[in-house]
């Protein structure tokens, strides 16, 4: 079965169509024109009979000439010969011509229908020697049975278009639908008007309901996280001022907590941002890749970026977030290690951001929980150089699902280290 609803719903129209065609030209052209020509020969026949009792009995086919050319039938005796018996492949009638001749006529010999498919030429052993006969085909099978294939064929192709040309029509709102419900997936809000059979329509109607209430629910989230976000900002605010102007042994290991705190509460709000809609514009990937890069040199990064693929550079991303997102990786690669190498590979459906450093990396079983948010895996990931709230690689997730891609992790064969993939869908 073909996998596109285009594909299947031509199949639904076409094989009823041939079907009949088949049927048609099995039952009625076979059985049709068979019985005809069987009739046809049978009532030639009488007159071939009497034709050849009469040159048999004259010894001769002077006496019988008037007779044959007021029947409209040729008679030669002791002519060249005819052999076998000949007809075309596809001559279905002729089958049934040679057939009669056969059974119902004594001393038949030869029988040619190839030579000249408008004319019977056969030839009969007689008293007088042999007896060549020729008529017209049309005396003995029904004439151009190749119209009725040809008229059958032009109806069926006209009916099939005619047919596609609505089916497409009907099937227009449903694959406009589908493009817009991609579209969101990958995070772009595209114009989408439902239209088509009363069906289709509501379901478009139920997907710009769904598609509103989760930009609402989005826009409503986000609101409320940023705002108990930057509330809890002032009172943090006071507690460093306080700590700056007091004096004492557990000051220093107090304003440690509070910087710990404010880096979470960045976290969170960079965590919330993520989320929000914004718009999808085109964007150069890769002098997108070398802006978060140049970004992570400042910051002390040792990071390499290398392109492959030969697909347009230039697609249409949330750029803010994509760099947040790559951002939060080289974080964690020159967190964790040494040098790292940013890689953009450019498809026809896809762009991959590959960061790679030579760190411990995570171990395998780990790394589904290094992806939820809040999940720090210091251990893992050596606790000696400071890790992060726990949210870089979620945020770098939910920035991948944004786009309609996703965020893998692996073992990097090249540096050994940690190798994230951040794919988005173009």
């Amino acid at each position: 079965m073909p996998r596109g609803l285009y594909g299947r719903a031509l199949l639904i129209l076409l094989l009823p169509i041939v079907v009949l065609q088949l049927v048609i030209s099995v039952v009625f052209i076979q059985r049709h024109f068979e019985d005809v020509t069987q009739q046809m020969t049978d009532s030639l026949l009488l007159e071939l009979r009497y034709l050849v009792q009469s040159v048999e009995a004259a010894g001769a086919v002077e006496p019988v000439q008037p007779l044959a050319q007021a029947l409209q039938i040729d008679l030669e005796l002791g002519g060249a010969a005819v052999h076998g018996f000949r007809r075309a492949f596809y001559d279905w009638s002729g089958a049934t011509v040679i057939g009669e001749l056969r059974r119902n006529m004594g001393g038949v010999v030869a029988v040619d229908l190839a030579e000249d498919s408008r004319r019977v030429l056969m030839q009969v052993e007689t008293s007088a020697g042999p007896l060549t006969i020729g008529f017209q085909r049309r005396k003995v099978s029904a004439s151009n049975p190749h119209q009725l294939l040809v008229l059958m064929a032009v109806v069926g192709v006209f009916m099939a278009l005619v047919a596609f040309i609505y089916l497409r029509n009907q099937l227009r709102p449903i694959t406009r639908l589908a493009a817009a419900a991609e579209a969101y997936g990958r995070g772009r809000v595209e114009p989408y008007k439902p239209s088509g059979a009363i069906e289709v329509r509501a379901a478009g109607h139920a997907f710009l309901d769904m598609r509103a209430r989760i930009e609402r629910q989005t826009a409503q989230r986000t609101m409320l996280l940023s705002g108990v976000s930057h509330d809890l900002r002032t009172p943090l605010t006071r507690l460093k001022l306080g700590l700056s102007m007091a004096e004492g042994d557990e000051v220093a290991e107090m304003e440690r907590d509070v910087d710990e705190m404010e880096a979470m509460l960045d976290g969170f709000l960079d965590f919330v941002r993520s989320d929000a809609l914004e718009e999808a514009k085109p964007v150069d990937a890769v002098a997108l890749a070398e802006r978060v890069a140049e970004k992570a040199r400042r910051a002390g990064a040792v990071v390499t970026v290398e392109q492959a693929g030969a697909g347009e550079v230039e697609i249409k991303l949330r750029a803010l977030a994509v760099e947040r997102a790559l951002a939060n990786l080289l974080n964690n690669a020159r967190r964790y290690g040494k040098k790292a190498v940013l890689r953009v590979d450019l498809g026809e459906r896809m762009v991959r951001y590959t960061v790679e450093d030579d760190g411990p990396g995570i171990a395998e079983e780990r790394r589904d929980d290094a992806l939820k948010p809040f999940t720090r895996l210091d251990m893992a990931r050596n606790q000696d150089k400071g890790g992060g709230v726990g949210l870089g690689l979620a945020i770098a997730m939910d920035v991948a699902r944004a786009h309609g891609g996703m965020l893998r992790l692996g073992e990097s064969e090249a540096l050994g280290g940690l190798k994230a993939e951040l794919v988005l869908g173009r």
